[in-house]
Order: C-alpha cells, then structure tokens, then sequence
C-alpha cells in the first residue's frame, strides 16, 4: 500500500529509474539499493526525482551476489523490487559475468527477505526469453522451461539462459524456502521507450533501445530471424508497482508485458518512425536501408492487462518515443 516503505535494486538503469519514479510518484517510500556514491548522486540529482526527495533513500550494497548483502537494506521494508541485473553485454565470461550474477543476485536478496519478518512481497525483473522455447508456439509467463544449455559466448542466447536459470532457481527457492511473502517475477519483452536519465545518444543506446536503433534505425541486414516482441517501459514500471498489492496471487506468480493482440514485423519500425519523424530520414539522421527478417515470438501477455486492469501501450507510441528522445540529444 502507499506510505509503505519499498527496497529498489536498479534503479539507475532504464526499467528501474521508470520504475522508481513510478513507485513514488504512487505514494510509496524507497529505499534505492546502490553500488556507488556515483550512482546514488545521478538518481538523487535528476529532475525527476525532485519532486519526491522526501520519499527516496538511499542503501549502499557493493557486491549483490555475496551472502547476506541486502540484510541490512531490508529491514523495515514491506516491498522489494529487484530489478538490478547484468545484460547480454555484461562481459566476455558468460558465467561469471553474466548468468552467475543473475542466480546469485536473485537468491541473495530472497535470503535476505526470509529473514526480515516485514516484508510482504518480493517483485523480480526477469524477462519473456525467460519461459520461451524458442519455437514460433504461443507461449506465455505462467510456462516454464527446463535449465538450458548455457552458451561459450556472450549474446542474446547467453543473456536468455541467464533469465531461464534465474527464473529456474527462482521456483526452486519458493518451494523449498515456503516464505511468509509472495514472489512475483516480471516478465517484460524487449523494452523500448524513453530513458530518463540518458543525456547523449549514447546513453541511450543501451540494452533493447540500443538494439532497436541499430537494427531498425541504422540499416542493418539481418536475415537469419530475429524475435518480433517488445513492450514500451512505461508499461514495464506501472506493472512492477501494480504488482505490490494486486491480491490473490499466491506464493509464485509471473505477469507478462507485451504485445499480444499487434502483430507487427521489424521493418514496420522504420515506417513509423518516418511518420513522425520524416526529417531525420531527408537528413541521414535515420537511414532507410536494410531489413530484419523477423522471427515469429508468440508470446502472450493479455492475462497481466486483464488481472491488473491497465491496456499497454502500443508499438508505435514506444517507437515515437524512443526516436524523439534520439533527436532531442547530441
């Protein structure tokens, strides 16, 4: 309920500053869990944020992955949003700079809940790669998907079994633990929109707003199939935070974000921008060339906007969004 104090892991990152702003501008109080005085300050000082400085705190915990790291960060918190976790380019080792961290991360901050008597609800960013088989079948976050083999090399499938093991163990923990708090596990497509706290256009191309302006905005060829699924990160965060108090769950429950009823193909994405932006393809800003085969992910999410009462936001408003902030910085 708001007034109620929340733990946020990630909260410098695209997904978690949105989700923070989110969370307080609902009535909650935060606690933002940080690694460094570096990333307290760029949270702190954004104008976003000012408005809710009464309501935000800050906990430092320098190593996520060790044993008991967010003890102390969780007492007296009813909530906590874990959405910190490394991306697909985290590093050259994927298990120990990629799905390592993921497990570790995760199951950290679970101990550390079950043993602080407040708290009520855990809420984890995992991902729609999480449940999927890789096949063009409908699937949706309820499924779930036997530990993968997890690959030599950094990348997209690396970054996927990281999100599968997490999930995986994730379900174990719950069963064998039994908590006194549910857990839920967020489950976003791949997330566009606005960043924030991005100040170049560098900033900007991180993570999936990175990929979705190279790949549809920077005439790349692909033609090997690449998954049509995403969501805007407004989206993301209005569920995290509706996921705090929605009733009924049960001790493990998994809400999907994403377009399930647009179907649509990479290279509409650059039709749409130049509906809105035609400028910026007259002056090479955006280029026209190049095509991504798309590869069909059916993944179905319309139980998460039934169950919380929200309708996402479309392809388009994402693909407005996330160029007009492009052309806004330098």
């Amino acid at each position: 309920m708001p007034n109620e104090l929340v733990l946020l892991t990630g909260a410098s990152g695209q997904i978690g500053f949105r989700t923070l702003i989110q969370a307080l501008s609902s009535g909650y109080h935060v606690r933002a869990a940080v690694r460094s005085q570096r990333k307290q300050d760029l949270i702190a000082n954004a104008s976003a944020t000012q408005p809710y400085l009464k309501q935000l705190s800050f906990v430092h915990v320098t190593d996520f992955e060790k044993d008991g790291a967010f003890d102390d960060a969780v007492q007296g918190v009813s909530y906590i949003i874990h959405i910190a976790s490394p991306l697909s380019d985290a590093g050259t080792d994927v298990q120990r700079d990629i799905v390592q961290p993921a497990i570790r991360g995760t199951l950290s901050i679970l101990d550390s809940a079950s043993k602080a008597s407040s708290v009520k609800r855990v809420v984890i960013t995992s991902s729609s790669l999480a449940t999927w088989s890789f096949a063009p079948d409908p699937y949706t976050a309820s499924d779930f998907q036997p530990d993968p083999e997890v690959p030599k090399e950094p990348g997209f499938f690396a970054y996927a079994a990281s999100k599968k093991l997490a999930l995986n163990r994730t379900r174990d923990w719950v069963q064998e633990k039994k908590p006194g708090f549910a857990v839920i596990n967020i489950m976003p497509s791949f997330v566009w929109g606005r960043n924030e706290n991005a100040t170049t256009r560098a900033d900007l191309a991180q993570g999936s707003n990175g990929m979705l302006l190279k790949l549809a905005l920077g005439g790349a060829n692909i033609d090997q199939g690449f998954p049509n699924s995403a969501c805007h990160v407004d989206d993301v965060a209005e569920v995290h935070v509706r996921a705090l108090d929605v009733p009924d769950v049960g001790p493990l429950r998994n809400f999907g974000v994403g377009w399930s009823k647009e179907k649509w193909q990479w290279d509409d994405i650059k039709e749409i921008a130049r509906k809105h932006y035609p400028e910026a393809f007259e002056d090479g800003t955006f280029v026209s060339s190049g095509s991504i085969k798309s590869a069909e992910m059916a993944f179905d999410a319309s139980e998460t906007e039934k169950t919380l009462g929200i309708e996402f936001k479309s392809l388009e408003t994402a693909i407005k969004d996330l160029a007009g902030q492009y052309l806004e910085l330098k």
